[in-house]
């Protein structure tokens, strides 16, 4: 019982607000060597457009797992090298956090 009524919380937040303040704060992180088809603002793209599934997946303790979250966890793990070593829960609620 308690699980759906988290899970409509979490998904009730204003994500705009929250999507702003993750944008800016790894708006830095990609190399200045990227290839001319990627960006940090494609990199944030992936991440943001699995905020549902980090909802979903950090609401039911890692039963639903969604191939966009699964995207952005690898892309994570592939652009930060201190981030391989998170566990996915872990990385869905940073997702979530920030």
């Amino acid at each position: 019982m308690m699980r759906p009524i988290l899970l409509l919380a979490v998904l009730a937040l204003p994500l705009p607000a929250l999507a702003s303040s993750f944008a800016g704060s790894s708006a830095g992180s990609a190399s200045g060597a990227s290839s001319a088809g990627s960006s940090s603002s494609d990199d944030d793209k992936i991440v943001l457009d699995a905020r549902n599934d980090a909802a979903a997946f950090v609401a039911s303790d890692g039963a639903i797992r969604g191939a966009r979250l699964e995207a952005a966890l690898l892309h994570l793990r592939e652009r930060d090298a201190a981030q391989r070593g998170a566990s996915d829960l872990a990385l869905a609620r940073a997702m979530l956090a920030r």
